[in-house]
């Protein structure tokens, strides 16, 4: 064999060896997100929906519906790990560029999941989500056999119909936005125009519903910080207020049991009973506040507040001066590219720390679009409770947590969080190329994150100075008014 075939083949070996490690590694982390999705559904899911006591054809179509969630959610999981594990990845690269162990880290590998978890996310999107709900609630055509089957055919005619109805309106929308011949030309292509095309709007949902949630999940996640943690209180006796709550417990729990009767026996052993309730909830907060040790009634709140003030101003601030970039240079526009360099240069001027920061905020936006997201008066019936969610309320979830992870991406770059450019199609969306829509997102975060900012703090503030002062134990005014009599 001569030299040259040697090395031809040589390369063939080498490129067939890469190609079969970059599966191996994908679909290892893939099954490892699987496993752990599939706890959390388990975690939340609702027994009864999939017990073979009353129908078993019901449970095993519940069951099926499941694994469909567990995958969607896995690629949710993938999509929110996606632009953290590339920046870590470029890191590493940059720290130990010639290290033998690390050598399946490459830019290939990262390309491969970004093409990845944008080809699941349209399946689960398009097809997999609407099936599962559609095969929950299909019985089967009329006069046919009931069966497993019977179920499949009928949400496989449902499906298609609906995928004609939306791809319908995609080309009429297509056909109207573009006009040229190039437009009309792409009209005929379903995998490369209809497809991005659909998800390019998908997307941009995404990241309006990122946009919303994000500022008011900000807000949120300080109230909820003050109710998980105990707070330092200033001017306060705790053991003076622990005592006097016990003894008025003690006393509305004598009222109730030697209760005497009357007509109004009824409404006021209600009324005793509300409030002993809610007394009996105070002495529980105010025990669990006297339990804490000083340091983690006077340092753990402020500390957990400092950061959590400290990540969203930074978050502003660095939006901010991607505003600034975005009227000075062009080239802080979010764009696309297919070929991941990695190993390079650092995607942040402050190096490994700087890339650091960029993966916590990342993470911290993520949480708080989260949180935002089930607290908006909208979606908080989709809240997920512990044993005892029915399975289309788990589809729902999926498909909301799949259009927020997936629209991260997307909307970390679009904000300037990160440097680190889209790889494969999330670079393709139409609406990226756009500077008003980019600038007027960007200031539009900014804007209502400042705004939430400020409203929490003030508010924050101001009620503990009232507290502080007790000013809360001073009688409202009442200002009372003569009822006008018409004269006669």
């Amino acid at each position: 064999m001569a030299p040259l075939e040697q090395d031809a083949l040589a390369l063939r070996q080498q490129l067939f060896h890469e190609r079969v490690r970059e599966c191996i590694i994908c679909a290892l982390l893939f099954a490892s997100l699987y496993i752990l999705c599939h706890f959390i559904i388990t975690h939340f899911k609702k027994h009864t929906d999939f017990t073979a006591v009353h129908d078993d054809e019901d449970a095993a179509v519940n069951r099926i519906a499941l694994g469909l969630c567990t995958f969607t959610l896995a690629v949710a999981l993938g999509a929110v790990l996606l632009l953290p594990f590339s920046i870590i990845s470029n890191e590493v690269l940059l720290s130990f560029p010639h290290n033998y162990y690390i050598q399946w880290l490459n830019g290939s590998l990262v390309h491969g999941l970004w093409n990845l978890i944008f080809l699941f996310s349209n399946l689960s999107l398009v097809f997999l989500m609407p099936f599962a709900y559609f095969f929950t609630e299909s019985e089967g055509f009329a006069g046919s056999k009931k069966g497993i089957m019977a179920r499949v055919y009928e949400t496989s005619v449902v499906l298609l119909l609906l995928t004609l109805l939306v791809l319908g309106m995609v080309w009429v929308a297509s056909a109207i936005v573009g006009n040229d011949a190039a437009s009309r030309q792409s009209l005929y292509d379903l995998w490369e125009y209809y497809l991005p095309y659909l998800y390019s709007c998908i997307s941009l949902f995404g990241v309006l519903l990122l946009l919303l949630c994000t500022p008011f999940g900000l807000s949120t996640m300080f109230t909820v910080t003050g109710q998980l943690l105990v707070k330092p209180r200033l001017l306060e006796d705790l053991d003076e207020q622990l005592s006097c709550t016990r003894f008025e417990e003690a006393a509305v729990s004598r009222r109730i049991r030697s209760g005497k009767a009357s007509c109004w026996l009824n409404l006021d052993m209600e009324l005793l009973r509300e409030q002993f309730f809610a007394i009996r909830s105070k002495r529980r907060k105010l025990e669990l506040r006297h339990r804490a040790s000083p340091w983690q009634r006077n340092l753990g709140y402020p500390l957990a507040m400092l950061g959590l003030l400290a990540l969203t101003g930074i978050s502003v601030l660095i939006v901010c001066f991607h505003v600034l970039e975005l009227l000075l240079d062009d080239a802080a526009m979010p764009r696309g590219i297919q070929d991941a360099s990695l190993g390079q240069v650092s995607f942040s001027i402050f190096g490994s720390f700087g890339a650091a920061l960029q993966v916590v905020l990342i993470f911290y936006l993520m949480v708080s679009s989260v949180v935002g997201f089930y607290s908006s008066p909208l979606f908080t019936r989709l809240l997920p409770e512990r044993q005892d969610t029915p399975l289309t309320k788990i589809i729902g979830n999926c498909v909301s947590l799949l259009v927020l992870s997936s629209a991260l991406p997307v909307f970390s770059r679009t904000l300037g969080i990160t440097r680190f450019d889209l790889l494969g199609d999330f670079g393709r969306f139409n609406w990226l190329g756009n500077f008003y829509i980019v600038f007027l997102y960007n200031m539009g975060f900014a804007g209502l994150t400042t705004l939430c900012l400020v409203k929490r703090v003030s508010w924050a503030v101001q009620a503990e100075l009232i507290r502080a002062l007790g000013l809360h134990k001073l009688p409202l005014p009442v200002t009372c008014r003569r009822p006008l009599v018409k004269s006669c």
